[in-house]
């Protein structure tokens, strides 16, 4: 039960991180290319509360825990209006692809952290808190799993909005239409995963990469921790 406790206590702020500083870093894109509609509705906020989704943030991922289902959930997307963007074509893809970077940004600025504690500790002779481990552990996958995930080119997630950029213009009208049926593929992707837990499509698509890309993380910490601890 304690460590239930302390893992939680590990996770559930590993977590808010990773979804608050995406979800803010579409907005601030989007105010340096010249949409301030989420400055104007006050989402450029590190405060977790504003980007709370009652239904995606509280009441799908508690449903799905309390009756066994894989747990998925989503925050409250920031306001972007394409129209107002600079340039709407390829402002919008610099603001989808903005959130996934910040994700890969912050796993590195952890496993940079990390390395220069182990290193540190190690150069003093401390043996470090097997806890301090798994923090960094799970903040570094959380956010290459979030940043890997959203690349995923299913509308609504970023990686959509970023192929519609590609597209030429006489498909991006049908793409758009797409977009609107955002909700749509998310219930279907919840029950598919729900109904045929044994399946694999989450697993077999995005766990591969996002571990491909965490070994990479690790080794940047390694190097850093004997680069001190020499």
């Amino acid at each position: 039960m304690l460590e239930t406790l302390i893992l939680a206590a590990i996770l559930i702020p590993c977590l808010i991180v990773a979804i608050v500083f995406h979800e803010v870093a579409h907005g601030w894109v989007a105010l340096m290319l010249g949409d301030p509609t989420a400055r104007e509705q006050r989402r450029l906020s590190l405060n977790p509360i504003r980007h709370v989704d009652p239904v995606g943030t509280l009441l799908v991922p508690g449903a799905l825990a309390l009756f066994g289902g894989p747990i998925f959930g989503w925050a409250k997307p920031v306001p972007v209006r394409q129209d107002r963007l600079d340039n709407p074509r390829y402002g919008m893809m610099a603001v989808a692809a903005a959130g996934p970077g910040t994700n890969l940004l912050l796993a590195l600025l952890g496993a940079i952290l990390a390395g220069v504690v182990m290193g540190v500790s190690h150069a003093a002779g401390i043996e470090p808190n097997p806890w301090f481990f798994a923090g960094f552990t799970y903040f570094i996958l959380i956010n290459i799993f979030l940043a890997l995930f959203n690349l995923l080119p299913i509308p609504p997630f970023d990686g959509s909005h970023i192929v519609g950029g590609l597209l030429p213009l006489r498909y991006q009208r049908q793409w758009q239409r797409l977009q609107a049926l955002g909700m749509v593929f998310i219930v279907v992707l919840i029950a598919a995963s729900w109904a045929f837990p044994d399946s694999g499509v989450v697993e077999n698509v995005v766990l591969p990469p996002v571990l491909w890309v965490q070994e990479i993380y690790f080794d940047i910490a390694g190097w850093i921790a004997r680069g001190i601890a020499e």
